[in-house]
């Protein structure tokens, strides 16, 4: 591991920690998460700086840590890639599909390497509402669906993976 990544996984348990941010289904440390996404971007072709961004795609989404910190602690290539992962939708923009499509438009113009990231974040996160929230599964499916046809550029594999997830059982 390189000391970029391990200082990513330091800080991005400790941001998670630091607001008690607990998984919504398990109850677990969050930290759980960005560390199966950081695994599933290691399990591809990647750089340090994405498995980096894996650690900290959920850091400036849902924490106190500004993206200016990112670029002092990480650097500009780690900061643009986290920054091309947060959303830009906020509450005030309207619905759950008005907030969705301004999301996927900014990740539309995301870096390839970016959707790679991303598309690790849908399989952890699928995995964790299909199994755990039937309800809501059908509503998220599509959004992912819809989310998939964004991520394209992304690493095939795991674009794949994501794929079977979101059409299982169709």
């Amino acid at each position: 591991m390189t000391d970029l990544v391990n200082d990513a996984r330091i800080f991005a348990h400790a941001a998670h920690a630091a607001i008690g941010q607990r998984r919504k289904y398990t109850h677990e440390p969050y930290a759980l998460h960005p560390a199966a996404v950081a695994a599933l971007v290691e399990s591809v072709p990647h750089t340090p700086e994405m498995v980096a961004a894996a650690w900290l795609h959920d850091v400036v989404e849902d924490t106190q840590v500004s993206l200016s910190l990112i670029v002092h602690l990480f650097g500009g290539t780690v900061a643009r890639y986290v920054d091309q992962l947060t959303k830009r939708s906020k509450p005030e923009d309207g619905n759950r599909a008005v907030r969705m499509a301004i999301d996927l438009e900014h990740l539309a113009k995301a870096d390839p390497r970016v959707k790679t990231v991303k598309l690790a974040d849908l399989i952890d996160n699928t995995r964790s509402i299909a199994a755990r929230d039937p309800e809501f599964w059908k509503v998220y499916r599509e959004e992912k669906r819809a989310l998939l046809r964004v991520l394209t550029m992304g690493d095939a594999v795991l674009w794949c993976r994501a794929m079977d997830q979101v059409y299982a059982e169709d």
